[in-house]
């Protein structure tokens, strides 16, 4: 459990950093980077707590929220020690959504529920914190253009549960499924892998 909660919080770190890139490339005043931080790095968990009638987290932790103060903190002052804005987005939120991916299942497999839901949760829990960051700074959310992100957190999830019931020790089990999160993302971007669109075949016959 404690190993859970160490994934927990350098998720919410991770998160936190990619609400503030996203905010401060939105040039948002010091109180919007702030809940853009806070919305990111608690908003998929905070979900998964109410579908799964648990206490909300960061409710009863305030660990999260200095953790998130923290970051942001840290974030908006070496802002331009961290790169290029774009480039660092990717990195933080990519880490956020392989770490959260972990204890979405973690807590759906502690709580007794069918694997395909613990898939749900953890894939939930990674991303709709970066859906209501890019909602409340007028973006399209990832998860629903054609870049694979979901389908990383699936892939991610669907390894976690399956390696869960093996002798491997948890330890293991969470760097094989955080990794494979990563991998995947990382080559979708590098090849430009995406999910067919059903658009094309549409505007191709709209133009002929």
């Amino acid at each position: 459990m404690k190993l859970i909660l160490i994934i927990d919080i350098l998720g919410t770190i991770a998160f936190a950093i990619s609400g503030v890139l996203t905010a401060l490339n939105k040039r948002l005043d010091p109180f919007g980077i702030l809940i853009i931080a806070f919305v990111t790095a608690v908003g998929g968990g905070t979900l998964r707590d109410i579908l799964i009638d648990a206490n909300v987290a960061w409710m009863r932790n305030l660990t999260f929220v200095y953790v998130i103060f923290g970051s942001t903190i840290f974030a908006v002052i070496f802002r331009k020690r961290l790169g290029y804005i774009r480039r660092s987005l990717f990195l933080f939120d990519t880490i956020g959504i392989a770490l959260y991916t972990i204890v979405g299942v973690e807590k759906g497999i502690a709580a007794g529920f069918h694997p395909i839901i613990c898939v749900a949760l953890g894939t939930m829990t990674a991303c709709f914190g970066g859906v209501l960051r890019d909602i409340l700074c007028n973006e399209i959310p990832i998860i629903f253009r054609k870049e694979i992100y979901a389908t990383a957190c699936i892939l991610g999830a669907s390894a976690y549960f399956l390696l869960h019931n093996t002798p491997i020790s948890e330890d293991f089990i969470v760097i094989i499924s955080g990794s494979i999160v990563i991998i995947v993302r990382l080559l979708a971007v590098y090849f430009n892998l995406s999910l067919p669109s059903i658009y094309r075949k549409e505007v191709d016959e709209t133009m002929s």
